[in-house]
């Protein structure tokens, strides 16, 4: 459940109102580096996490609610940009979607479809996709895309920072940098809370990976190079659980071979699984017939 205050999280002031700003400010609203991503993704993220992460579900619910904020804050932003500029008012640029961009360089849609006001755009118009989120219930790797969430958007609003003079923008682009760095560092934090921190997930038993190769650096350079021991290629690995080798070619010579299925034995543990999909199999021959 959400609860919503009238108030701004942040004061949300703008000195000289730029339409071109705005559209800038759209990448950080619903761009890929953008708000909503993140939000989002801490939702998702947390509405996945079992029992036993009650406190890390908090941590993620309360961040997104902040997230949420910094999308009010944004929005606020873009529209004080564009409703109180002299160049998205004027009669001749309301005639036309060519003439709104062309004389005030924001968007047409924002103008056209929006009421000169905040979209969940990017600042190309490119609507929001939910393919941005990263959710998927593995925690470490979860929190490692938080990590780097955090980061590009950061670097977004460093670069919005940069190209604005308005005093009001650059103080509202200060607070969303400073909470990008704390965001960062909590989850780095939180990372060295887990059990295993590392992202390779426990699902699947290691010892069913290819032993050959589950810690090898194989490079693709066309002639055979040396091993430039490097961290990568020696050393022991961060999971502990192997040491890092290096291979000058690849494993095969680029022939695909097929080979024969192995021969069915009464204690595969697979054996009834696929007994049962030839089954189905020839159940439904019989009853396309």
């Amino acid at each position: 459940m959400f609860f919503q205050e009238p108030e701004l999280q942040y004061e949300v002031t703008v000195d000289q109102p730029d339409p071109h700003f705005a559209k800038l400010l759209q990448q950080a609203i619903g761009g890929q580096e953008g708000e909503m991503r993140v939000a989002m993704q801490y939702l998702f993220q947390a509405w996945a996490l079992p029992e036993e992460y009650e406190e890390y579900r908090t941590l993620l619910m309360e961040t997104a609610a902040e997230e949420l904020g910094h999308i009010e804050l944004l929005a606020t932003a873009v529209t004080k940009n564009l409703r109180d500029s002299s160049a998205a008012m004027d009669d001749d640029a309301r005639e036309t979607a060519a003439a709104a961009a062309s004389m005030t360089g924001q968007n047409p849609r924002q103008f056209l479809s929006a009421g000169q006001s905040a979209m969940p755009v990017d600042s190309n118009g490119v609507p929001f996709t939910g393919s941005y989120i990263a959710a998927s219930g593995n925690p470490a790797g979860d929190l490692y895309a938080n990590v780097m969430a955090e980061a590009t958007g950061r670097t977004l609003a460093t670069r919005l920072w940069e190209y604005t003079d308005d005093p009001g923008m650059k103080d509202m682009l200060s607070y969303l940098i400073a909470r990008d760095t704390m965001h960062q560092n909590q989850w780095l934090q939180v990372l060295e809370t887990l059990d295993d921190p590392v992202p390779v997930p426990a699902s699947f038993p290691q010892d069913r990976e290819n032993q050959d190769f589950n810690y090898t650096f194989i490079s693709t350079r066309r002639e055979a190079q040396p091993d430039p021991e490097y961290p990568w290629t020696q050393g022991e690995t961060p999971d502990g659980n192997g040491q890092f080798s290096y291979a000058a070619e690849q494993p095969g010579d680029g022939t695909v071979v097929a080979s024969d299925p192995a021969p069915m034995t009464n204690d595969d543990p697979n054996r009834d699984t696929q007994s049962a999909r030839s089954t189905d199999s020839a159940d439904a021959t019989d009853s396309n017939e």
